[in-house]
């Protein structure tokens, strides 16, 4: 039974989905498979994240259906997506182009990412984590034969080490940083092949959150993020690091300890009666 709010990507996360293995590439024939805008979609996606679709290249819909064998409704469509995703840019003048990767785009991900994913790990250790989901998603990334498999595969590890964090915001937050976070990993692969250091680095992670050390496992992880982007794209702006946490109090970024017990997110000051 799939989990309440999860997507069509989530096979890959919470089961043993063949999908991320069997994407197709440009040169596949696509036509005759149902729903066709998604298969589309997903042959164009793993296009750009294996490079067959360069950074700056023009999408243009009547070569891509003809390659694709199919009409150019479909193809429309997908990028339309792909560019509500970050991976595409479209233009009035210039149309659809694979979207370009610069600094500070990388930097605008992986801070938001760096924001956000740590505390999300934190609040899913507690709780009932994906860890076994987390655990095939680095076997599929190990066992990845290109760029687009891999980056797949690690964005579904980090998936199911925040789905769990109790906010469906905060998911849905990092849910919609995932196709850019991929387009940027699968740039930086490209000049700096380091894949076989993440994978180390996950690993330590995962063993972390399974062992319930929330503080060791966000610290890792903290790491993970900024240490990759800053091999290729440089440190993020700012300086290294986010500031300590004042306070270990569960459900929140390090304030001061609460004065109540409302789940899931910062209590207020007591009100001051209203006879005062």
């Amino acid at each position: 039974m799939m989990e309440q709010g999860l997507d069509r990507n989530d096979a890959a996360v919470l089961g043993d989905s063949t999908a991320a293995a069997g994407r197709i590439f440009l040169g596949g024939t696509v036509g005759a498979i149902p729903p066709r805008t998604l298969v589309v979609l997903d042959a164009i996606k793993h296009a750009i994240l294996t490079g067959e679709l360069r950074p700056g290249q023009g999408l243009v819909e009547t070569e891509l259906a003809q390659t694709l064998g199919v009409s150019k409704t479909p193809v429309r469509e997908a990028l339309k997506t792909l560019a509500g995703a970050g991976l595409v840019t479209m233009s009035p003048y210039k149309g659809a182009m694979v979207r370009r990767v610069d600094d500070n785009l990388a930097h605008s991900v992986y801070d938001m990412r760096l924001l956000l994913e740590p505390e999300a790990l934190r609040r899913s250790i507690p709780r009932t984590g994906n860890w076994e989901a987390a655990g095939r998603a680095l076997d599929r990334s190990d066992a990845a034969t290109d760029r687009a498999g891999r980056s797949l595969a690690n964005r579904d590890f980090h998936r199911a080490l925040y789905l769990g964090c109790g906010n469906v915001l905060l998911v849905e937050v990092l849910d919609d940083l995932r196709d850019q976070t991929a387009l940027v990993s699968a740039a930086a692969w490209l000049q700096t092949p380091s894949w076989e250091r993440e994978a180390a680095e996950h690993r330590a992670i995962l063993a972390a959150a399974e062992a319930g050390e929330a503080s060791r496992a966000c610290d890792l992880l903290s790491t993970h993020i900024e240490s990759f982007v800053a091999r290729t794209f440089g440190p993020m702006p700012g300086g290294p690091g986010v500031a300590p946490r004042v306070s270990s109090v569960p459900g929140g970024p390090g304030v001061a300890p609460r004065v109540s017990s409302v789940p899931g997110g910062p209590e207020v000051a007591p009100r001051a009666s209203r006879d005062q």
